[in-house]
């Protein structure tokens, strides 16, 4: 079901949409074009999103796999953290620089289903707090089940390498 006040705004959905739903932990944006994140957001770029993906196999698998390069530098988590990392929920890692979690309750939509990831934020301007009509503004889908979208604490947030993790959230 979709809500708009204007039957006009279906046709202005870009190749790569904004999606406005509840996830694992509090209500976000997903999508996949980073730059449109940092627009809606109004976000320093130097900033990064988190990567959620739907599963480890996803996340460990190379990016691109008509390269030997790429194949060998795909994401890896550090031996000493797999079971710390595979048995966190709602916990989000930063490797090397990069962000991610691992959401696999998260993604019940069909939508969603069929792509392995998504860079995620939580849904209001860079320092705000959540207001509905503006995100209801710059989304163009959203997802809502019969509990609504409601703001809830976000993820725990750890920096991890071989030697230590430490808690940043």
């Amino acid at each position: 079901m979709v809500l708009t006040s204007s039957a006009s705004r279906l046709f202005s959905l870009k190749a790569v949409p904004v999606i406005l739903m509840q996830t694992d932990t509090t209500v976000g944006f997903l999508s996949q074009d980073e730059q449109r994140l940092y627009e809606i957001k109004s976000r320093e770029t130097t900033k990064p999103f988190i990567k959620v993906f739907s599963d480890f196999k996803t996340f460990a698998a190379p990016k691109d796999k008509s390269s030997l390069h790429s194949a060998l530098s795909c994401n890896r988590i550090p031996h000493a953290m797999k079971n710390f990392v595979r048995r966190s929920r709602k916990t989000t890692f930063i490797i090397k620089n990069m962000a991610f979690r691992v959401a696999k309750t998260s993604l019940h939509s069909q939508l969603l289903r069929n792509e392995s990831w998504h860079f995620s934020t939580s849904a209001n301007q860079s320092g705000k707090n959540f207001d509905r009509k503006f995100c209801e503004d710059k989304a163009d889908i959203i997802i809502e089940n019969i509990n609504g979208l409601s703001e809830r604490q976000s993820s725990k947030l750890y920096k991890i390498n071989n030697i230590k993790k430490k808690r940043i959230r």
